[in-house]
């Protein structure tokens, strides 16, 4: 089996299209395994991975745990809130604390871009960023990528549009250099006050009208409006958000071709999409949730072999 070229898993910038491969490779063996009446390997027994949480978050927590108990892993769960860093105590000191343990990898979500970067140049363990503040989030831009591959063959030549807070989204930029280096289109699409000054220097195309985007793409992200990220007000109402970014069966029935729709959840049923168009045959967000766990447990897997026993 090929080895991933990085150590950590920090971000979709540092991987190469090879590397994705090597994951979506490694995923396909593991969705066959999470598909059997026992779900569990003994692949990782003597390994032991810290979830190390300093936001709040239910399915990425979920989705990483499941797939390290299905790996046989040993699993610590650590939650910021409740914890020694609500007394000032320092990232590097909270983490180095959790690995004289004995702990081989970090699973780690931190409201500060570049977090998981930092610590992967301070511990002596390999970190997996599960999200970092408004950066990135890498697991989750990977089983979207492998979604789309799962359901039309190939990401590359593919149509994608991201469509919502691309702003203050971390699965935005995760998505575009994932999506990118498989070979696919980018276009975001949202309120102007909503989409980077700096998306143009991606190589991305900007669309301000859902209609005309929906018409372009191949496969529609629906992204989560991120209220409790947004300081000052970006749109005069979530109504109107609605009215003019929102994806209903209508909107969806109304185009010339039949598309895809994901999301990486939690969704706002009404206001970026409507129930009858996340629980319609054209959605695959509960591919995207079982594909979660196949992706994690490779990553794990991946990186696992790279500890030094």
């Amino acid at each position: 089996m090929d080895n991933l070229s990085v150590e950590h898993l920090n971000g979709i910038e540092d991987l190469s299209p090879r590397d994705i491969q090597i994951i979506f490779e490694t995923a396909d063996r593991f969705k066959e395994v999470i598909n059997r009446p026992i779900k569990k390997v003994p692949s990782l027994r003597d390994i032991t991975i810290a979830n190390v949480f300093f936001e709040n978050s239910t399915r990425t927590k979920l989705s990483f745990e499941l797939a390290e108990k299905r790996l046989s892993a040993d699993v610590v769960n650590f939650s910021a809130g409740s914890s020694s860093v609500k007394k000032g105590e320092t990232l590097v000191d909270t983490v180095n604390n959790i690995l004289s343990m004995k702990v081989d990898m970090v699973v780690m979500r931190h409201p500060n871009p570049g977090a998981a970067k930092f610590l992967s140049e301070r511990v002596d363990a390999r970190v997996i960023n599960a999200g970092d503040g408004t950066h990135e989030h890498p697991t989750q831009a990977l089983l979207d990528s492998y979604s789309i591959r799962e359901k039309l063959g190939t990401v590359e030549g593919k149509k994608v549009v991201i469509v919502g807070d691309i702003l203050h989204s971390r699965v935005a930029l995760s998505n575009i250099y994932a999506l990118q280096k498989q070979g696919a289109e980018v276009m975001v699409c949202g309120p102007s006050t909503l989409i980077p000054k700096y998306i143009h220097e991606l190589g991305v195309k900007v669309e301000n009208n859902l209609k005309k985007a929906l018409e372009w793409c191949d496969v529609a992200n629906m992204l989560r409006i991120q209220l409790e990220r947004q300081d000052i007000q970006y749109f005069p109402s979530l109504r109107e958000y609605t009215m003019l970014y929102g994806l209903d069966k209508e909107l969806l029935n109304s185009l010339s071709k039949e598309i895809i729709v994901m999301h990486p959840g939690p969704i706002n049923r009404g206001v970026e999409i409507t129930s009858d168009v996340a629980d319609s045959k054209q959605s695959i967000i509960l591919n995207q949730v079982e594909n979660g766990v196949a992706i994690r447990m490779a990553v794990i897997y991946l990186l696992a072999a790279k500890v030094e026993r």
